[in-house]
């Protein structure tokens, strides 16, 4: 699509809404100088060049990607109006907006019941969920994996709530044994299952989980922040052009129906710009935590304002346009949206299969969704030795987003001696942890540039063990 066409429609779009109301005049605080104006535009523009290409499949490091520009026309377009979908006479239009993306998002995880808004991010969906937790489950604590995000601890500690971490088993995943062990002992009112560990795209078994916990009267909050989406392609079945997850990991998608939270982001998968996040409860009732008034702010309608069900107060009403927009032209379905994401699950598939047979990468773990991790292998026969593999690692980082010619950006995930060794028994044990390779191949486009992208890694990986340099210990 056009985008600087729809960007323009957009803005015409504005100027005709706004004339109806008839003309009014501009006040010269507002004015800025157009000699000046230029003169900092192209200042920005030029810091701007000094981000990584988020935008490339050169760029396989973390969880970025530009928005799709139906979604960049839409906010923009929306952005003009500047609503706010706290209250609904903050955004009438744009809340509608959110009511109407919340409840597809519903429908596509299984809820046959909901309660849930857009949020700012997936920091603040966990927050929302771990507070009706609190509240639900007073005194007792929150059961994490140990490869569970950061934010689930740090939130809880804001919460005042007890944080319980479980131990992985050799595929980063929330360990059975070790779960109905704790909740045995009645510490752990709630466990969140992630569906996507951020490190390694690890599914937690909620399949498994979600009964386990109802044994003990413990209720389930999905992380499904990176995941969730892939719940779009948990039914379909392998043939010559789609590589689909996995049955045990489909399994765990379709679980998430049963679990009492679930938070997704938008901003991921869903192809938005920053920042849309979403929580959604699967009983309504939970509205009653949320409870609060304000004396200025809801009078307009006697239905609930989406302020009324979020801790959160301003939020942008442009966000939801821009879901609302996209989902109009991407469905969430397995053609629509989830035609997206089977390409780089297929991508991640064929990755690991030519990692695997490279002599110069050595995959980590095989990928569950769309991240692939690796190390660079060692050279001849020789054993994996912990400190050599973090170190080249880090070489091929550097080495590849340093290139003057043909860069790749990438990343690094920090595992433990033991995790490592889990996969790995022949590894040399000689430091307490190390760096593996970490590539998110979250934009489709990686599909169609991986044989370019595994021929520079291989490059790289060839040369980073003659005289690898050292970064940090």
């Amino acid at each position: 699509m056009e985008l600087e066409y729809w960007l323009g429609r957009g803005v015409e779009a504005f100027r005709e809404w706004a004339r109806t109301y008839g003309e009014f005049a501009s006040h010269t605080a507002m004015a800025v100088d157009e000699a000046a104006c230029e003169v900092a535009f192209e200042e920005l523009t030029a810091r701007l060049r000094g981000s990584y290409p988020f935008f490339h499949p050169c760029y396989a490091g973390q969880m970025l990607k530009p928005p799709h520009p139906v979604a960049v026309a839409g906010y923009a377009a929306a952005m003009l109006v500047n609503s706010n979908n706290h209250a609904l006479d903050g955004g009438p239009a744009t809340s509608v907006m959110e009511e109407e993306v919340v409840e597809q998002l519903a429908e596509m995880v299984g809820f046959a019941a909901h309660l849930g808004h857009l949020t700012s991010s997936g920091t603040q969906a966990n927050l929302e969920a771990l507070f009706v937790a609190r509240e639900a489950r007073p005194g007792t604590g929150v059961a994490v994996s140990a490869e569970a995000h950061y934010t689930h601890a740090r939130m809880c500690h804001l919460l005042g709530v007890p944080v319980h971490t479980v131990p992985v088993d050799d595929r980063g995943r929330m360990d059975m044994v070790e779960l109905g062990r704790l909740l045995s002992t009645g510490v752990a009112g709630t466990v969140v299952a992630t569906t996507g560990t951020t490190a390694l795209g690890a599914v937690d078994p909620l399949h498994r989980i979600v009964p386990l916990a109802r044994r003990y009267g413990v209720r389930v909050h999905a992380d499904a922040a990176y995941g969730g989406f892939f719940r779009l392609l948990a039914d379909e079945k392998a043939d010559g052009e789609r590589a689909p997850v996995t049955p045990e990991t489909g399994d765990a998608l379709r679980a998430i129906a049963q679990c009492d939270s679930v938070a997704i982001d938008p901003h991921k998968h869903g192809l938005q710009p920053y920042g849309c996040g979403a929580v959604l409860f699967g009983d309504p009732d939970v509205a009653r935590f949320f409870r609060h008034d304000s004396p200025y702010t809801y009078f307009t309608s006697r239905r609930p304002h989406l302020g009324e069900i979020s801790l959160e107060c301003s939020r942008s009403g442009a966000a939801a346009a821009a879901l609302w927009l996209t989902l109009k032209l991407l469905p969430l379905t397995p053609d629509g949206l989830g035609a997206v994401l089977a390409a780089g699950r297929r991508a991640a598939v064929r990755w690991a299969g030519l990692i695997s047979a490279s002599p110069y990468l050595d995959p980590y773990q095989p990928p569950e969704l769309d991240i692939v991790t690796y190390y660079p292998a060692p050279p001849g026969s020789s054993p994996p030795r912990l400190s050599r593999v973090g170190v080249a690692s880090k070489e091929v980082l550097h080495r590849g987003m340093n290139a003057k010619e043909d860069p790749v950006f990438l990343s690094v995930a920090r595992v433990t001696a033991d995790a490592f060794a889990a996969r790995h028994a022949d590894a040399v044990e000689d430091r307490d942890d190390t760096h593996v390779l970490r590539s998110v191949l979250m934009k489709p486009e990686s599909e169609l540039y991986l044989e370019r992208l595994h021929q520079r890694v291989e490059q790289l990986a060839k040369a980073a063990w003659p005289a690898p340099r050292r970064y940090g210990p």
